[in-house]
């Protein structure tokens, strides 16, 4: 963690400053962080956007970068697994075709690369025709990053939200699947009531929410909130899916659980 302390150009007092900034190591001592050395830059980000007060504006900002830098390790990427990216929005340009976005999962995609749309609609193949991020055309994207990639072939109506670009044949669409689940309780705003066998609830995976039918384990009657719970589950419509894809049980819009697919079925 790298501490950024704003708008110190409200105040004159270089005491009150030190004051702050102790208490704010305090806090984060009292959190398990270690409050006596993580970097806590002292600046004024509205002085770095009107190029005034050079110490505490611009040159604040470029301290927080060089402490981001040195102490926020840099994430392992996973970079040689095949390619996988949920799709988020789907949009159509008038001249170019339609582009899907979405945060790379796993895996690189590159200009020209052969993919499959897989989940909710039959699986399809296309090719990307361009790759963009952050109105930048690049030759790929990798995982970590956020794209816009350009479909062949597709048009607007042919993709949605909830379905996934990967490698062809990496991942397969499945509608009956085994899980592990902890039901939240009323405290933790879950369900006030236990649910019985034939429950109806949402299962959000990835980015989009599937209505699905619980069906309880052989002497499982019902299912309390706070209970850690295995049982079997299909889906009204085919998600793309692998095992130990985790989801959160919701219903209408509140999350009542979350879970892990255990074993695939069907």
């Amino acid at each position: 963690m790298v501490v950024y302390m704003n708008k110190v150009d409200q105040v004159d007092d270089e005491e009150l400053l030190e004051l702050v900034e102790m208490e704010i190591r305090e806090l984060l001592s009292s959190y398990d962080y270690p409050g006596d050395d993580i970097p806590i830059v002292k600046g004024s980000a509205l002085a770095a956007m009107e190029g005034r007060d050079e110490t505490i504006g611009e040159n604040s900002i470029r301290e927080l970068m060089a402490a981001v830098d040195d102490w926020i390790p840099t994430p392992e990427r996973a970079v040689d697994q095949p390619f996988l990216m949920p799709i988020e929005d789907v949009f159509s340009i008038s001249g170019r075709g339609t582009v899907v976005t979405g945060r790379v999962e796993r895996g690189v995609i590159n200009v020209g690369d052969e993919i499959e749309i897989v989940g909710i609609r039959d699986t399809r193949k296309t090719t990307c025709t361009g790759v963009e991020m952050f109105r930048k055309l690049l030759d790929r994207g990798e995982a970590g990053d956020n794209i816009g990639a350009l479909l062949r072939g597709v048009d607007r109506e042919g993709v949605e939200r909830g379905q996934v670009l990967c490698k062809p044949g990496s991942v397969k669409p499945h509608t009956k699947f085994e899980a592990e689940a902890y039901i939240l309780t009323k405290e933790e705003g879950g369900r006030h009531t236990p649910f019985f066998a034939n429950y109806r609830p949402q299962f959000y995976f990835r980015t989009t929410d599937v209505t699905g039918t619980v069906e309880l384990a052989a002497g499982t009657e019902m299912v309390m909130p706070g209970d850690n719970v295995s049982f079997g589950v299909e889906l009204i419509a085919p998600i793309a899916m692998e095992q130990g894809l985790r989801f959160a049980i919701r219903e209408g819009g509140r999350t009542v659980g979350a879970g892990v697919v255990s074993k695939i079925t069907e």
